[in-house]
């Protein structure tokens, strides 16, 4: 599973970070990203609903579903026990990364400096998340990282939009990016996903067209 996450997201490159405040909208998210062959989708711990999500989202077995903002030990194994089967952090929390690395689940914990990518190295981990990849450098960083780092794959969120995300993607050195863009519940529930739609199919056929 965990070559699953990595192999799937080198492929589709977008990472969709997804909160969810309603659980009526869960199936329409599935068939928007089953539809426009983007099977990952990564839910935030930022609502009290992340857990059911994450557990009505797997349940069809079509989407590989992470967990995101995954602060503390509690909300890994919320998360694992609701089918989660990628991690990602907004820092490097060590009892998380321990966890995962001993559940033998795929994390990506946040970085932004050297030290912080260093630390997640010691750990023997090869994808790291550069957050927030606008207010630390963006591309800049990522490729003066790189240099010493050359070992690290990134994937980065935060400032990434539709206007920029092709560059990122076209960087050797980026993975995949992810961001809230890319999947919106606010967005759906504006005309029950037919603009969410329109938005990822466009977001897929830039992508596909480099």
């Amino acid at each position: 599973m965990s070559q699953n996450v990595y192999q799937t997201l080198e492929e589709v490159k977008l990472l969709p970070l997804y909160t969810a405040t309603d659980l009526s909208y869960i199936p329409k998210v599935e068939e928007i990203l089953v539809e426009n062959h983007v099977p990952l989708i990564e839910v935030t711990f930022r609502s009290k609903l992340a857990g059911e999500a994450i557990k009505q989202l797997s349940a069809s077995g079509k989407l590989l579903v992470g967990a995101g903002t995954v602060r503390t030990l509690k909300e890994v194994k919320i998360a694992i026990e609701n089918g989660a089967t990628f991690i990602v952090s907004p820092s490097v929390v060590p009892e998380v990364i321990e966890y995962c690395l001993e559940q033998e689940i795929p994390i990506f914990p946040g970085t932004a400096t050297p030290t912080d990518i260093q630390q997640a190295a010691s750990y023997g981990i090869k994808t790291v998340k550069f957050f927030p990849a606008d207010i630390y450098g963006g591309l800049k960083a990522i490729n003066a990282l790189s240099g010493p780092f050359y070992d690290i794959k990134f994937l980065p969120t935060g400032g990434i939009n539709e206007e920029n995300f092709l560059e990122y993607i076209e960087n050797p050195n980026v993975v995949g990016i992810g961001g809230s863009f890319i999947l919106s519940e606010k967005v759906i529930m504006e005309d029950n996903g037919v603009k969410m739609n329109q938005i990822l199919q466009s977001l897929v056929e830039k992508i596909n067209k480099l």
